[in-house]
């Protein structure tokens, strides 16, 4: 797998899936209860972006580029953005975390962040960032075997994120599908959060008909368009699948996305959807 995250690392879907997971995050939070939450694709954790990866394509600038320096965000970007500045308190955007920082960022003292990384020069990363930080557990395996052998958790409650690189994206899909459909069978309560992108959408609509006609009750699905859908060979925009969506997650995402819309818009066509797929 040649895929490097770092190249790419706060561009746009960077955005999009993480504002989404922090949200998520925060309403499974709300909650005493102990969480466990499980990155299926973790990658290194955290980005340099004033380093030659992320020079090389300079995706971040149309994504937190555009919204770093905002004096008075809207408030629905508002706790996504405290916590990329958390990570440059000196005010100047250098670093950019990646979803294993943000969510250990957003877990409480007794809950258990559990991350999967195939790629040894990762998962070394991952584990030197979290060295001292006893809810992280790191493990150097494929993630969606890892599903099988870690669920349930022992928390009983929280969330797994599948971000795969999607370097074969008709492949992937068919992995996401198995995956999700074994991972119930082992923890049907938990919270299932799938990113994909969007290039064209005659590829989701095979996925969306497969999750909505299995065992998950209630399946969310919010979308982001930067570009017009009309070609196979970039990226468009991307989504998030989430079955068992938290109570009231709608509403945020329903207020979230216009605004993500209107600032990361790469195209007069840009566009967003928030849609059930099941249930309601």
């Amino acid at each position: 797998m040649n895929y490097r995250h770092a190249f790419h690392a706060g561009n746009f879907a960077d955005v999009f899936k993480h504002a989404i997971l922090l949200a998520l995050l925060d309403a499974l939070t709300a909650k005493d209860k102990p969480l466990g939450c499980f990155d299926t694709h973790a990658g290194r954790g955290r980005y340099a972006l004033d380093e030659v990866e992320a020079g090389k394509t300079g995706e971040w600038r149309d994504g937190i580029g555009r919204l770093f320096d905002d004096p008075d965000p809207p408030p629905m970007l508002r706790r996504y953005l405290d916590a990329i500045r958390a990570c440059n308190p000196d005010g100047r955007l250098r670093v950019y975390p990646g979803s294993p920082l943000l969510a250990a960022q957003a877990l409480r003292a007794n809950d258990r962040l559990v991350l999967c990384e195939t790629q040894d020069e990762e998962a070394v990363a991952l584990r030197a960032l979290f060295r001292e930080d006893s809810r992280v557990h790191v493990h150097a395996r494929d993630g969606y075997a890892s599903l099988n052998a870690l669920l349930p958790p022992s928390e009983r409650r929280g969330l797994v994120l599948i971000d795969p690189p999607f370097e074969a994206q008709g492949g992937e899909f068919t992995a996401i599908e198995a995956a999700l459909t074994q991972a119930h069978a082992r923890w049907s309560n938990g919270v299932y959060a799938v990113w994909y992108p969007i290039k064209s959408h005659r590829a989701i609509v095979p996925f969306h008909r497969h999750v909505a006609a299995g065992p998950f009750e209630k399946v969310l699905v919010a979308e982001l368009l930067v570009q017009p859908d009309d070609s196979p060979l970039r990226l468009n925009g991307c989504g998030m699948l989430i079955a068992n969506p938290p109570w009231k997650i709608d509403a945020a995402l329903a207020a979230m996305l216009p605004v993500l819309c209107n600032k990361l818009a790469q195209s007069p066509a840009a566009a967003h959807r928030l849609r059930w797929l099941r249930g309601e």
